[in-house]
C-alpha cells in the first residue's frame, strides 16, 4: 500500500502543475460565518489540516488561503478561513481545489512512495510486456488499486485494476525511469 502517514497522503488527485499537489477541494458553504465544507483526499482525512497555508486554485488563479479554524464535522470537515467571514464570501470560494507545494510534503521512507508519484508511471510485467501507465489508484477496503489505461505502447486496449502489493505484484518502482515492473498476467 502507498504509504499514508500521519501527515497528509494524497489519495486521488494530483495537480496539472509538477510542483504542486491537490490536497482535496472546499465544496460548498456551511452556515453563515464564513465556515465552507471541506472534502480532502489525504489519510486521514484531517491530515489537510496539518498546513495553516493553502493556496487555491479556482477559476484558473492560484490564491493564497490561510486557515483561521479547521474541525471534523461528523463524517467529514469543515474550515473556516482568514478573511472569510459570510456565507456569500466563502460561497465564492466553492469549488475550489486546495493545492499544497511537494516541497512541504514529509520526506518518505525509502520504498514509500505518494501516490501521485505513481500515477503516470508505466507499468511492465517481469517478462516485458507493456500493459500501460498508472492513471490513478484507488483505496480499497483489503488493499489499493492501480487503475492502468493503455497507451500507444500497451499490448492491447484494456485498463487494467492491479493490487498495489508490494514485493508480491509491485516488484520494482522506478520514479527515475518512470517505470514500475509488475508480476501480473495480461490475460487477467
Amino acid at each position: 500500500m502507498p504509504t499514508q502517514p500521519n501527515n497528509p497522503q494524497p489519495t486521488a488527485a494530483s495537480s496539472h502543475d509538477d510542483d504542486v499537489v491537490v490536497m482535496g477541494k472546499l465544496t460548498s458553504p456551511y452556515g453563515v460565518k464564513g465556515w465552507l465544507k471541506v472534502y480532502s483526499y489525504t489519510s486521514p482525512i484531517d491530515g489537510i489540516f496539518d498546513y495553516a497555508g493553502w493556496m487555491l486554485k479556482l477559476d484558473g488563479k492560484q490564491i493564497p488561503a490561510r486557515l483561521a479554524q479547521a474541525r471534523r464535522h461528523g463524517k467529514g470537515l469543515v474550515a473556516q478561513l482568514e478573511g472569510i467571514d459570510s456565507r456569500e464570501a466563502a460561497q465564492e470560494l466553492a469549488g475550489a481545489e486546495i493545492l499544497l507545494p511537494k516541497q512541504h510534503l514529509p520526506q518518505l521512507e525509502v520504498g514509500e512512495y505518494y501516490w501521485h508519484q505513481l500515477e503516470g508511471l508505466e507499468v511492465v510485467t517481469l517478462d516485458g510486456q507493456r500493459l500501460g501507465k498508472v492513471s490513478t489508484l484507488m483505496e480499497t477496503g483489503a488493499n489499493d488499486v492501480l487503475v492502468i489505461k493503455p497507451n500507444d505502447d500497451s499490448i492491447d486496449e484494456k485498463e487494467r485494476l492491479v493490487p498495489y502489493l508490494p514485493d508480491q505484484v509491485v516488484r520494482d518502482v522506478d520514479l527515475t525511469t518512470g517505470r514500475m515492473s509488475v508480476d501480473w498476467d495480461p490475460e487477467f
